[in-house]
Parts: C-alpha cells; structure tokens; sequence
C-alpha cells in the first residue's frame, strides 16, 4: 500500500503529542507528593522514557509487532528495528508506526509508579521498568494489537490502550501498593499534595496530548480520527463531571484535585472506545468511568492499601470500565475494523472484552508479583525508613526540588 503523506503527518504529530504525555503525566504525579518527594516522583516518569525506549528498539517492539509466535509474542524478527526503514504498514511508514508505540510503551509502566511513589529505590523501579515492559506490556500489546494476537483474533476490542495500556498498568499497580506495603505513618499521618497547581497543569497536558493517543490511533487523518478525537474530548469532559457530581454529594464541596482526576477517569474509560462509539456514547462512558473512579479512590483505605497517587483507582478501575461499556456501545457502522456491541445486537461482544479484562489483569498481577519478589531478593524494593522520612529526593538523588 502507498504511504499516504496526509497520514503520515498525522501519526507523527501524534506521536510527539504522546511523548508529550510523559512529562504532563511527571507533573500531575509530582503535584501530588510531598516536597521532599518531587523530583523523585518526575523521575519516575522522565526515567521510564529513555530506558523504554531503548528496550523498544532492542526487541520491545518486535516482541509487540513481530512476527507471531503462536499468538501469544512476536520473534525477534524484528530486533533492533531491522527491516523496518524505508518499508510501509499500512499508508504510513513502518518506523513511524514503530515511533507511535514506543510513547505508548514508554508512559505505561510510568503509571504504574503512582502506586509506589514516596517509597521505592529508584535502583528497584529501573530493573523493574525494563523487565515488566519485557515480560507484561510487550506480550499484552501482541495479544490485543498484533493482528495475529489471540485476543485480537478473538474479536476483543481495544482502540487505543484500555486494556494494553490501562489495565495492564493499573493491576500492576495494585500489587506494587500491597507488596511494598503503605508509606510511614498512612493513614494517622496527614500525606497532603504539596503543589495543586502542578498537578492540575498536568492533568492538561494529559488531556492535550491524550488526542494523539486516541485519534492518533486511527493510523490516518480521516473520519476515524475526527471521531476519535471527538469521542476523547466529550469523554474526558463527561468524566470530569462524573467525578465532581459524586464527591460533591458526597462530600458537599468540589474540588480542584477532583476536575483534575475526573478528567483522567474519563479519559482512561474512552480509550479502549474511542474509534468504535459514537458521541453521546463516550459521554456516557465517560460520566460512569468517572463516578466510578471515585468511589474506587475513597475505598482504598478502607480496604487496608497504600496506592499513593491512585494508579490502580484511576488507571486500572477506569480502564476496566471503559472496556467493558466498550462491548455495549460499539458500532460497526462507525468502523469498519470493529464489531457491534451488546446496544447493536451482539451481546457476545460484553463476554469477549470481559474475557479481556481478566485474562490482561490477571497476567499483569501475576508476572508483577514474581517480579517484585526477585527484585527484592537482589536490590531490595523500599528505601530505609530513615530516608523516607528525609525524603527521596535527598536520599535517592541527592537534590532538591525547591531551593527556598
């Protein structure tokens, strides 16, 4: 097939608005720790991004994108990024398609490191970042996105990450929280955010270039893009809303950290629907993903785990949803490479994205787990509890985040 250069500009837009990501993701994270956690906290993300990408050209992406083996991870085929200068995939070059997933890859396990912030040796989080991208992320993306992956082949629905991305990373999440066990003195002791402004400007850096996310996802310039960039605005709106409405009525004021990580709520639900829905129905996905992300974020310590920055909450509860109404609202008629939705007449497509939901989510706990066990063994997983009430940024870096 011609690549089309319409197409081709698109993605690469797309791709720097992806990379954008990271660092909004840094900021809506740092915002949110103490201050003597700040710079630890935006390493977690500014360190995911070269060490993911480093691993991707090696053989990230041919494990993702490679040639199938047997459904389940691609060959090295593709190692190295060999073969793939000057060749197409689809109307757009291959290594531009490579470049685009590459920001997806980086920011994953990034989300992961919500659940942990405050607490874990940057040592620990490298050697982890390296391996789950390895053994998770890299098989998951193969089994959802590789046209010979089986849940693909299946029929399960992903347009841009709910499952691969959010998912994978929110169930991730919730094993690092419970293994790492919780922060020194949470709940008695008070954990406020030290910077809401911060974490608000990144919460709209996440929201700007979530539009490379999703309607980059088309791999075009054409109606499906336009759609999935409508469906990912309205989404992410009608989450905001979502979240505000229950804690308003909950706790009788609205508050800025909830606009904020309503927003994300709703922009994590839509994902997984953005190029299959039509408008009105990524409101509603939005809206539910958002209320629902509250009520899991509110549950967390009466259910007894420390998930700092509430990566499993926002990311795994948001992304769970979102693939499940994915399987209710989705339309054929609006893309050609989808299925119809329980809404259209196919009620089997609920069972195939639930099927998604716990085979991805399961997978990502279990390979989490036995990670952090090995990874403890050899480097050990949380800093001394000295130098976490110092604080990682002196302690794990040796610098400051504000001279004042």
């Amino acid at each position: 097939m011609k690549v089309d250069s319409g197409d081709t500009a698109w993605l690469l837009v797309s791709t720097a608005l992806v990379l954008f990501m990271t660092p909004g993701l840094a900021l809506f994270y740092g915002g949110m720790v103490r201050r003597k956690n700040v710079l630890a906290t935006l390493m977690h993300a500014f360190g995911a991004l070269p060490l993911v990408t480093l691993q991707w050209v090696f053989v990230g992406y041919s494990l993702a994108f490679g040639p199938s083996l047997g459904g389940i991870v691609g060959g090295l085929g593709f190692a190295g990024l060999s073969g793939l200068a000057g060749e197409a995939r689809g109307t757009v070059p291959h290594l531009a398609f490579c470049a685009f997933q590459m920001m997806f890859a980086a920011i994953t396990p990034a989300l992961i490191a919500g659940a942990f912030a405050e607490r874990m040796r940057f040592s620990a989080y490298a050697v982890f970042v390296l391996l789950w991208s390895t053994l998770v992320y890299d098989p998951v993306a193969h089994w959802v996105w590789s046209e010979e992956g089986w849940l693909f082949k299946l029929g399960a629905l992903d347009f841009a990450g709910g499952t691969v991305v959010h998912l994978a990373a929110g169930a991730s999440a919730l094993v690092c929280a419970i293994v790492l066990g919780k922060r020194v003195g949470y709940p008695h002791e008070r954990h406020q955010p030290h910077n809401l402004t911060m974490t608000l400007t990144g919460a709209g850096i996440l929201w700007f270039g979530w539009f490379g996310f999703n309607a980059g996802s088309a791999l075009g310039s054409g109606p499906l893009a336009a759609l999935s960039l409508v469906t990912t605005h309205v989404g992410a709106a009608a989450g905001a809303v979502g979240w505000l409405a229950v804690e308003w009525a909950q706790r009788g004021k609205p508050t800025a950290l909830g606009v904020a990580s309503g927003l994300v709520g709703g922009l994590v639900g839509i994902t997984p629907a953005a190029g299959f829905v039509a408008p009105w129905a990524a409101a509603l996905i939005g809206f539910v993903a958002g209320g629902v992300c509250y009520v899991a974020v509110v549950s967390k310590e009466r259910l007894g785990y420390d998930d700092t920055l509430d990566a499993f909450g926002v990311h795994g509860v948001g992304g769970a949803v979102g693939a499940l109404l994915t399987g209710v609202f989705a339309q054929k008629s609006l893309n050609e490479a989808g299925r119809d939705g329980m809404l259209y007449g196919n009620g089997v497509q609920v069972l195939l994205q639930l099927l998604g939901i716990v085979v991805v989510g399961a997978y990502a706990a279990g390979v989490t787990w036995l990670l952090l066990k090995a990874i403890d063994k050899v480097v050990g997983l949380r800093v001394p509890v000295s130098d976490e009430r110092e604080g990682l940024d002196a302690t794990e870096h040796g610098e400051t985040g504000y001279a004042l």
